[in-house]
């Protein structure tokens, strides 16, 4: 009896969990919605770091050489398009010299081309022919004497041989004159101006080539802001490979703090939340900001603190905050952000 009791107990039960894994099955799981930003009276305090509003721009040579100058001083105001520094250009120059001079030699043949001979190239070349032409009725007359005297027997046939080659030979002349005038006097094909003024564009393209090569000897301000770091000095070599620029800018007219925020906290902090500002170096006062960004991905820390037992391996996302108008701190000041979350 209590066999069969077991056994009845056991179907039962065995029932009631199909039943529930089924309905488990059945029903759909819901997605996890994002997560919300979490309300606290408690504030979020990160350490950060002051950088231009522009970010540090690193400024150097776009190709290898040796600085002739550099122009400006740390602290300095520079215009965007402002030269700051220049590579020694001497053989730059030189190359755009010899690539205008060759645009001027092509342009000159075109121009020959396209106006044909000179009057005086006709004219001598008409004289040749009226030259070549003299010059070859002599020779006739001189054949016929001399084929006279021949049948006369009074001169040997080598004689007259003599006299028939140089007629040939003025008649073959008076040939080539009559060529040389016609070619003279005749229009230029179209494809001999085609070619000259491909190579007229081809001249000028290595002018431009050379003219940008020696634009780049000129180092210029990509923005307006403030020489935040002179790297280099006149003399010193600059490489592509090496890396090192040549000055560190930064518009310094805005201010942001870059603040790294715990990946304990990120669930607290949102664009447009205030943010007051503390530095040692400052004392009690305080400096007011506000949330302009915040990341979209956890990283390492950027910015660590005097605190032996600090933590390295913490995740954290970095947050932006633009410092309100007419805040004036040095740029790379490690300072404390607390960022009211209310």
């Amino acid at each position: 009896m209590k066999r069969a009791f077991s056994l009845a107990a056991a179907g039962l039960i065995g029932a009631g969990l199909y039943a529930v894994i089924g309905g488990l099955a059945e029903k759909p799981v819901a997605r996890a919605a994002a997560a919300p930003v979490v309300a606290s009276d408690r504030p979020v305090v990160a350490p950060g770091r002051v950088e231009p509003v522009s970010e540090e721009v690193l400024v150097s040579a776009e190709i290898d050489g040796k600085l002739a100058a550099v122009r400006v001083e740390e602290g300095d105001a520079v215009r965007k398009g402002q030269v700051i520094a220049s590579l020694m250009n001497g053989d730059f120059a030189a190359r755009v010299r010899l690539a205008e001079a060759a645009v001027a030699e092509r342009q000159a043949e075109l121009a020959r081309l396209r106006n044909g001979a000179r009057t005086q190239e006709r004219r001598e070349a008409d004289a040749f022919a009226d030259e070549a032409r003299a010059v070859l009725e002599q020779a006739g007359s001189e054949r016929e004497r001399r084929r006279t005297l021949l049948d006369r027997g009074a001169i040997s046939r080598s004689e007259f041989e003599s006299a028939d080659r140089e007629f040939n030979v003025a008649r073959a002349r008076l040939e080539a004159t009559k060529q040389r005038a016609s070619l003279v006097s005749a229009d230029t094909r179209a494809e001999e101006i085609q070619r000259a003024e491909a190579e007229v564009r081809s001249a000028e393209a290595r002018v431009e080539e050379a003219r940008a090569l020696l634009a780049k000897t000129a180092i210029v301000s990509p923005i307006d802001g403030v020489v935040l770091r002179k790297h280099k000095r006149g003399g010193e070599s600059v490489s592509l490979q090496s890396g090192t620029p040549v000055v560190t800018l930064g518009d310094v007219r805005k201010l942001r703090v870059r603040v790294d925020v715990d990946e304990t906290d990120v669930a607290r902090v949102a664009v447009g939340q205030r943010v007051v500002v503390k530095a040692a170096a400052y004392g009690a006062k305080e400096f007011g900001g506000v949330v302009t960004r915040v990341g979209g991905i956890l990283g390492k820390k950027n910015i660590r603190t005097d605190e032996p037992a600090e933590r390295v391996d913490t995740k954290v996302l970095e947050t932006l905050v633009a410092m309100d108008p007419g805040v004036e701190l040095p740029v790379g000041l490690r300072v404390d952000a607390r960022i009211e979350t209310r």
